[in-house]
């Protein structure tokens, strides 16, 4: 993989459904799919498939959304979703194109195709005249004064797509050439089909990113995110005014994660919201590495090279990996990396489950110790082990959160909002008297015997 790029694999991609959708939510990749095309899709894609490591990677793509942001209006007149999948499929096609330079062979190879190759004929018409278009189209986008002096991602494409249309055989054509004789458009047939053709592919390509990058600028504005601040340096995240996409009237919460807090020991009963806030945090951080957006008020971090996340762990009983293992081999693979050198964001969500407490807490606890040391990673580590903070109180490098339930008027209820401190509610023998489980079991069975 590109040095440039920040790795995630496919524990994490899950985690966060990237690419994968879940039956209460869409993808990340549905949600910022707003491409206009099938060529814009494919791009948007690929790019959410390899989100950047580099500081100024990433800036380079901020630069071209906010770009696009102030000037969207200008960015309607990208050709068009039709225009753009006709002329690809017009490219791909396999059809007789006429080769000859001489004036009477071609003449009699048109003569000819028309003649005996009718259906080629009229599709070689209808790829000529979309292509047509679609060259146009590119010239009038890029004509404007309004996208004067580009940004980004956004100059680069720009100029290159100037220096396709400069092209001789571009600068030649004319909006009548496709409602002339048969044999003009086989003559531009072959210019697009056999001269010009890597050159419209290029064209096609380079559209395609531009439609990409406006689909992740209207992402942005259309849900209010932010773009972050980048920052030198050692590895930090910090926020404000941070939420979920995808959590309905989401209540905001902060990240202060950096070399001197570089582990966050989180707490808090089940449904409190503790998942939750990792998914968000990996979630922006994701984001902020493909240099777009965050649902955040305030986001700035130094960019990581390893994404990590241990949330939606699971056996793999084919395989013989108990549950345990499974997550003793995500431990690893985290460890790993670090090992090798990488800058690393870790979020893990109640680890050790799949043993007994006693190992759990020794497990948990010597990891939290050995992630504390770890320079120029950081690290936040959830659990229902709060006794693990009596082993945690002279590691300065840890900070304790939690989330709490109010136990008030005789309900349960959580206003998922990050506190200092370590929690100690202990919930599971209430929520099971209030489900009625213990009435259940101490009631009577019914007699089930039957006569004979």
């Amino acid at each position: 993989m590109d040095s440039d790029t920040l790795v995630l694999d496919q524990q994490t991609l899950n985690d966060l459904n990237i690419f994968t959708s879940t039956s209460a939510d869409k993808s990340i990749f549905e949600f910022c799919n707003l491409t206009s095309s099938d060529g814009g899709a494919d791009a948007l894609y690929r790019r959410m498939g390899r989100p950047w490591s580099s500081a100024k990677r990433i800036h380079h793509t901020q630069a071209a959304i906010d770009y696009i942001v102030q000037r969207r209006e200008s960015f309607a007149r990208i050709p068009t979703a039709y225009a753009l999948d006709r002329t690809h499929a017009y490219l791909s096609e396999v059809m007789p194109v006429i080769t000859h330079r001489n004036v009477i062979e071609f003449t009699f190879s048109a003569f000819s195709l028309r003649a005996n190759h009718d259906r080629y004929y009229y599709k070689i018409i209808t790829g000529v005249q979309i292509t047509n278009r679609l060259i146009r189209k590119a010239k009038a986008l890029i004509a404007q004064s309004s996208l004067a002096a580009p940004a980004g991602e956004i100059a680069e494409y720009i100029a290159e797509i100037q220096e396709i249309l400069n092209r001789p055989n571009f600068r030649r054509l004319k909006d009548d050439d496709v409602g002339g004789w048969f044999w003009t458009i086989l003559r531009l047939d072959q210019v697009f089909r056999l001269d010009e053709k890597s050159a419209i592919k290029r064209l096609l390509s380079l559209v395609y990113e531009v439609d990409a990058l406006v689909a992740m600028a209207d992402v942005t504005t259309q849900n209010d995110f932010i773009l972050p601040t980048l920052e030198e340096g050692s590895l930090i995240i910090s926020a404000e005014g941070l939420v979920h996409p995808f959590v309905p009237a989401a209540v905001a919460n902060s990240v202060a994660l950096d070399q001197n807090k570089r582990v966050v020991f989180l707490t808090g009963p089940n449904m409190a919201g503790k998942t939750t806030y990792l998914r968000a945090i990996a979630t922006a951080l994701y984001l902020a590495h493909l240099g777009m957006g965050v649902p955040a008020t305030r986001f700035k971090f130094t960019p990581a090279q390893h994404l990590f996340s241990a949330i939606s762990l699971s056996d793999d009983l084919h395989n013989g990996v108990s549950y345990f293992r499974a997550e003793a081999l995500r431990a690893k693979a985290v460890a790993q990396a670090i090992a090798d050198g990488n800058r690393v964001v870790a979020l893990l969500d109640e680890p050790f489950k799949g043993t007994n407490v006693k190992d759990a807490l020794d497990a948990s606890l010597a990891i939290l110790q050995r992630f504390a040391s770890k320079e120029d990673c950081l690290f936040l580590f959830s659990s229902h082990l709060i006794e693990l903070s009596d082993g945690l109180t002279n590691t300065q490098q840890i900070a304790c959160r939690y989330f709490a339930a109010d136990e008030s008027e005789g309900k349960l209820r959580f206003d998922y909002r990050l506190r200092n401190g370590v929690s100690n509610q202990r919930l599971g023998m209430r929520v099971l008297r209030e489900e009625g489980v213990f009435d259940l079991l101490d009631t009577p069975s019914k007699d089930n015997n039957h006569n004979g």
